[in-house]
């Protein structure tokens, strides 16, 4: 099939998806970047009616390293998303044609049990997501997908949490007529990323991609977690959202990662809990000098930046829900303060200290931020390597995206638009 630009244009503003499309992409006369994907996979995907979906990545706002202690995150959709043209085939047959990729993955849906030579790869996401929806009792059916991704692997906007949705929301629509709630296809998602791919991931970046917009997630009882959303409009405030792709490596990271969690719940376990949600700061002040011999004072650190952190979401919440982005920018600046000084989750552990990226990174976008007198840098997930996130004021961006990547190499510096929906439906082609 051969439609061009305006072809898709015509068949949007016919459908009536005018309003969704500019909200996934800022859509105007003078950016036509989605639908020269969305066109790019139509051709690829050849002859014959076919349908379009989309799922968002996130960015994490605040909660750095929290929702592992059943704590609190406040997240968002960002408009880089998996985007997917799909045909039913018929057949038992998943195969998915990935970009960038020179041979499709393809799952027989009648063979879902885990396959170890399929960890780590995009055929044991696809293969999980399918296990996950049938085990939740839900239909499966063949077909075939062209998809391409503006979610950048290694940028910390969740590139694997957004495939796996996309997947989950193309057999929710094609076979179960929509019946999977948005935030069974997330925990579907995460159920494909821990047993199957082999990653034991939480379940902010899928339910950001499922349910859009911006969210504080509460997972105190992860079986039902609490959602609020946030109506708040961030593209107004006179600052654009960004982050900066510091260029390390994330090989060799996987103990330091695994540390935090295992430091903090050794802190709960002391004091008689399982994850830190479950025990009240109180306690951990009582007992500093005991801890100190039995966690350590690493432990201990990590334990205060939790319950600070865990406070400072609902308060970030509520400042924009009062419209009050002063004070939302001074918490982001505590959240990133803490992270560093308490979390300690910006130098790797093992470095010489002549390769320090990501404190670099903070140090400059600091300084600027103090010499303009208005902006603000935080870590942005995990940490220790790949992006720092920022919120600066309009009249500085240009300025601060050609310092940064004269620093950390052209195009290190990527805005961030927020989208409202999540996973969808966006159009019959």
């Amino acid at each position: 099939m051969n439609l061009t630009k305006n072809d898709i244009k015509q068949e949007v503003g016919r459908q009536g998806k005018m309003d969704l499309l500019a909200d996934l992409y800022g859509y105007s006369s003078n950016d036509q970047s989605c639908l020269e994907r969305i066109s790019r996979l139509v051709q690829a995907a050849g002859s014959g009616p076919c349908q379009l979906f989309s799922a968002p990545g996130r960015t994490e706002l605040g909660g750095n390293h929290t929702d592992h202690n059943n704590g609190l995150v406040l997240c968002a959709a960002v408009r880089h998303d998996a985007l997917a043209v799909v045909r039913p085939n018929q057949t038992d047959e998943v195969v998915v044609h990935s970009e960038g990729y020179p041979t499709p993955f393809k799952v027989d849906f009648q063979n879902l049990a885990t396959q170890p030579n399929e960890t780590g790869t995009t055929t044991a996401l696809i293969r999980g997501v399918l296990a996950g929806i049938k085990r939740q009792g839900g239909e499966l059916g063949g077909f075939e997908a062209w998809i391409t991704s503006a979610v950048g692997i290694g940028s910390g906007l969740s590139s694997s949490a957004s495939f796996e949705v996309v997947i989950g929301t193309i057999v929710n629509h094609l076979f179960n007529n929509r019946r999977i709630l948005a935030e069974e296809i997330a925990r579907i998602g995460q159920f494909a990323e821990n047993t199957y791919f082999g990653k034991p991931c939480g379940l902010m970046d899928q339910s950001a991609s499922a349910l859009g917009g911006i969210l504080e997630i509460d997972f105190e009882n992860h079986e039902s977690i609490g959602i609020r959303k946030i109506d708040y409009d961030m593209d107004s405030t006179g600052y654009q959202l960004a982050v900066v792709n510091v260029g390390s490596d994330h090989a060799d990271l996987t103990p330091a990662y695994a540390a935090i969690p295992v430091e903090m719940k050794s802190v709960a376990r002391e004091l008689d809990g399982l994850v830190l949600r479950s025990v009240i700061p109180e306690d951990l002040f009582a007992n500093i000098p005991q801890l100190r011999n039995s966690a350590g004072d690493r432990a201990i650190q990590r334990a205060l930046h939790y319950f600070s952190e865990n406070r400072r979401v609902k308060q970030m919440a509520d400042a924009l829900l009062s419209n009050d982005f002063t004070g939302f920018l001074n918490l982001v600046g505590a959240s990133g303060n803490s992270s560093q000084n308490l979390l300690q989750n910006i130098i790797p552990p093992t470095t010489t200290g002549r390769e320090q990226s990501m404190a670099l990174a903070l140090g400059i976008a600091g300084f600027f931020f103090d010499e303009r007198g208005r902006g603000v840098v935080r870590v942005h997930g995990g940490g220790f390597a790949g992006t720092i996130q920022a919120y600066v004021h309009l009249n500085d961006y240009s300025d601060f995206c050609e310092l940064m990547d004269s620093v950390f190499g052209a195009g290190a510096t990527e805005e961030l638009l927020l989208r409202m929906a999540g996973a969808c439906h966006v159009l019959d082609i």
